[in-house]
């Protein structure tokens, strides 16, 4: 999760523009909740975009305007409802908690090779923290991914691998359960497929 300070706001033809304060790594498609603005500003809205001049409007087509000659850096745009407000001055936060949805529990099923129903429960858990894990070590990395649209099959098969290695180390610590005779097998960060997989540079650390 992160939270952006607001420093202006403007509402045009039932559309909001906040300026946060910094660089963001919010995009388009992405869920954001406003608060401390005031009504209408306040809520949780889908970024419909990001501007990189001052908004002038829509026109009849439903096509947003922009005023070319005032660039505005770190803008998002929304859809909301209220009467217009000019561009001024504000205070206020807004909270980005990106989801990744790119695998679910029947994936993992698959590539451990059990029935997703057997253990449905923790086979979402494991796909919801592979997403997350994934996604963010990739954002670590430099790319910039949809939430909802895995950058590639290989991509996906690595979020599949790491959420596997989830699952088979359910009820062990730092460890694989094993039942060879040489007991467990540590883990010591990403294998050196994942990361191939997922992409992530000899930089990244396991």
């Amino acid at each position: 999760m992160a939270v952006y300070q607001i420093t202006n706001k403007q509402l045009l033809d039932n559309y909001a523009v906040i300026t946060l304060l910094a660089m963001h790594e919010i995009n388009i498609g992405d869920q954001i909740t406003i608060a401390g603005v005031g009504a209408p500003f306040n809520g949780t809205f889908t970024v419909w975009d990001l501007p990189e001049y001052e908004f002038i409007g829509v026109n009849e087509q439903g096509e947003f305007l922009y005023n070319g000659a005032n660039p505005i850096q770190w803008q998002i745009l929304y859809p909301c409802t209220g009467d217009n407000v000019d561009l001024v001055a504000s205070g206020g936060t807004v909270t980005h908690t990106p989801v990744c949805t790119w695998i679910d529990g029947q994936d993992i099923a698959d590539w451990v090779g059990i029935t997703y129903a057997s253990d449905a429960t923790f086979l979402d858990a494991c796909a919801g923290a592979a997403n997350q894990f994934c996604y963010r070590r990739r954002a670590e990395s430099g790319n910039f991914d949809s939430l909802t649209v895995v950058p590639g099959s290989d991509v996906q098969m690595g979020t599949v691998m790491y959420g596997g290695a989830l699952y088979r180390q359910r009820g062990s610590i730092d460890q694989f359960a094993s039942f060879t005779e040489m007991g467990t097998a540590p883990v010591v960060g990403l294998s050196p497929v994942i990361k191939q997989l997922l992409g992530l540079g000899a930089h990244s650390v396991g």
